[in-house]
């Protein structure tokens, strides 16, 4: 069984974040007055890159500086190792130096829905590893991920936002928020990603599973992944649910009080809320609550 966060309104309040067995996550280049980056930012496309080297949190990192001003929008930070790196629940993850992707943008303008931010990210993710899975058992001549003939593993997105490989967390994204404004009712907006590349916490997948890619390099892949997704929401909304692979799955739903919930996962609504139907033909819609898959669904 597998655990996920369930909270999808996406009112992302001061941490929103996905299930925790994902290799640490940071944020990018808020960097304080006395830490500089080792490399000065390159710009990709409408992002600008920067690196350190080492840093606590590239979420921290990009709040400060966007809190102080003058952080450009589509800032990206990312670290080879971070020491203060957290998932859900604040749970800390320490992967060795160099072994994951670890990073973290800056949105200035989320838009009123802010949460569909970090659903482009983990569908950004999953296609950016999907397209890299491809190249890889090209070059190979074979499926890589099909041992003894057998059809590659899953990979897609366990609601809201988690990303599985063969049912196992293989990255995470969470988000957090500066506080809104009267010239901006809505505030930045800063998402961070862990991929678990190269080193993975017991139970959890690796990249290396299925391909070989360095952290920079799939970075890039990320970020054009992210651009090539369709604008409007609605359709957005069509390609997110493709890649989720909560939908048709039986599960349990934990929610405050200790109350459960069981049923059929038939999809989101809207607002990202998961639709649960039970087995006696209930149908409730959740926001808030931890969902457990518990069997492959029909």
């Amino acid at each position: 069984m597998t655990r996920t966060a369930i909270s999808p309104r996406l009112a992302i309040r001061i941490f929103f974040s996905t299930d925790a067995n994902v290799g640490g996550v940071s944020q990018t280049p808020g960097i304080d007055d006395d830490e500089v980056p080792d490399s000065p930012g390159v710009s990709h496309g409408s992002w600008l890159v920067s690196t350190v080297s080492e840093t606590g949190s590239t979420n921290d990192d990009l709040l400060r500086a966007a809190a102080k001003g003058g952080l450009v929008d589509r800032s990206v930070l990312r670290t080879d190792h971070q020491t203060s790196g957290r998932g859900r629940l604040d749970r800390r993850w320490d992967a060795p130096p160099g072994s994951n992707l670890l990073a973290s943008v800056f949105f200035a303008s989320p838009g009123a829905h802010p949460g569909e931010m970090l659903q482009r990210v983990g569908v950004a993710v999953v296609r950016a590893l999907g397209r890299e899975r491809a190249v890889g058992e090209h070059v190979l001549g074979e499926r890589r991920l099909g041992e003894y003939g057998q059809e590659p593993k899953a990979l897609g997105l366990k609601w809201p936002n988690d990303v599985l490989f063969d049912g196992r967390k293989l990255a995470g994204v969470l988000a957090q928020r500066l506080a809104a404004t009267q010239a901006d009712a809505v505030g930045g907006l800063v998402v961070g990603f862990g991929v678990n590349i190269g080193w993975a916490p017991p139970g959890a997948a690796r990249v290396a599973e299925m391909c070989e890619v360095e952290p920079a390099v799939l970075l890039t892949s990320i970020l054009d992944s992210f651009d090539a997704l369709p604008e409007g929401r609605t359709a957005f909304a069509d390609v997110y649910r493709r890649h989720l692979l909560t939908i048709g799955q039986q599960v349990r739903v934990h929610l405050p009080r200790e109350e459960t919930f069981d049923g059929l996962a038939t999809g989101v609504d809207a607002d990202g809320r998961i639709i649960i139907r039970s087995a006696g033909d209930v149908e409730r819609v959740f926001d808030i609550g931890d969902v457990v898959h518990l069997r492959p669904g029909r």
